[in-house]
């Protein structure tokens, strides 16, 4: 088996996930990837589901065009892991990793099921077992223990739990059954779950992601509940309640009987709000709208089939209504690979590969 030479793994923990490699000694044999769209590559293709992004002009400035990511382009030329749904043909390198993600998948089962079919977090987890079983049939044990113990694995999920599930009243019960903080902890307690059942199936680098400031997407500044050139601060609230649990998840975790496991907590909540906030050093110029989509904000609406997006996409932070341009994943991605700990705790992604 080929090592992966990744020096540089462009981890974009809000929202989407692109892989850059620059020649080196290979730092993760693999990366297996889950959550919900923010980082799919194409899981939802195939399933009957209004959350799905093969169509342009998602991927106009992607080089293969739309491929179901959500968003406008990658890093041209440079390779991405499979779609766990593509895997089974014995056409893809499943060695360097896969992407399970789907999109509208939540941390519960039922979150997303207003958009239809997905994959939740437990059944990314039950579809990792059959990529496992896959490679125990192309390589002998002691040889996938080393391989599932020096991979990375990213898990940026959550959003949908409240996007599509505590934040609609009308269709899910959740938010008159819990409270923010019960909610939160619930979450938690769900994902707690499936780390630990990545961990005892051999997994032991683990990136999780924070959920972004979701007041602040298109979508829900569009609902009219933020005074202008704010963001919907009930909400905001809401995610940094989740936000300080999984942090102390990590704590937890890193500090529990993990035997030679690193568990790490990447900031994007902390990240996001420190481009919203200087958004010219950054070189953006647009940050309440998306650069595709209909309505107020571009949020009420997302990007429909075939319809023209802004021609000045680096300037925005927003790509549609929900999820960001390629512009702003390269910077989020560059924080959790070589940032301090206040954009990944308790290590950044460069030092994880070291361990």
């Amino acid at each position: 088996m080929e090592r992966m030479s990744w020096a540089l793994v462009w981890l974009s923990l809000a929202f989407n996930l692109v892989v850059a490699i620059s020649v080196c000694d290979g730092q993760f044999p693999a990366m297996f990837v889950m959550g919900d769209s923010l980082v799919d590559n194409g899981n939802n293709n195939g399933l009957s589901s209004l959350a799905k992004s093969n169509y342009p002009p998602y991927g106009t400035d992607f080089q293969g065009g739309p491929t179901g990511r959500f968003t406008n382009g990658d890093l041209l030329g440079l390779p991405l892991l499979p779609a766990f749904t593509v895997t089974f043909t014995g056409q893809q390198d499943i060695w360097v990793g896969v992407n399970y993600a789907s999109a509208a998948a939540g941390i519960l089962d039922e979150s997303g099921l207003n958009l239809g079919d997905r994959f939740s977090l437990r059944q990314q987890v039950e579809n990792f077992k059959s990529t496992l079983n896959q490679l125990r049939n192309q390589m002998e044990q002691d040889r996938l223990n080393q391989y599932l113990a020096k991979s990375l694995v990213v898990i940026n999920i959550g959003s949908n739990d409240y996007i599509n599930n505590y934040l609609m009243p009308s269709i899910y019960s959740s938010s008159s059954t819990y409270t923010p903080e019960a909610f939160a902890e619930h979450l938690i307690n769900d994902y707690d779950a499936q780390i630990m059942a990545l961990y005892n199936l051999g997994l032991r680098k683990f990136l999780l992601a924070a959920i972004g400031p979701l007041g602040c997407i298109p979508n829900q500044l569009a609902k009219g509940f933020a005074p202008p050139g704010k963001c919907v601060s009930a909400v905001n609230d809401m995610v940094e309640i989740f936000n300080r649990r999984l942090k102390n998840l990590v704590d937890q975790l890193n500090h529990g009987n993990y035997t030679e496991a690193i568990f790490v907590y990447g900031n994007t909540y902390g990240a996001f709000n420190d481009i919203l906030g200087n958004p010219a050093t950054y070189g953006f110029k647009v940050v309440d709208k998306g650069c595709c989509g209909v309505g107020r904000n571009k949020g009420q609406i997302t990007c429909l089939p075939f319809s023209i997006p802004c021609t000045n996409r680096d300037e925005y932070v927003f790509w549609d209504a929900y999820h960001p341009t390629q512009a702003f994943n390269k910077i989020i991605a560059q924080k959790a690979y070589s940032g301090p700990q206040s954009a990944c705790y308790p290590i950044n992604v460069k030092q994880m590969a070291q361990l």
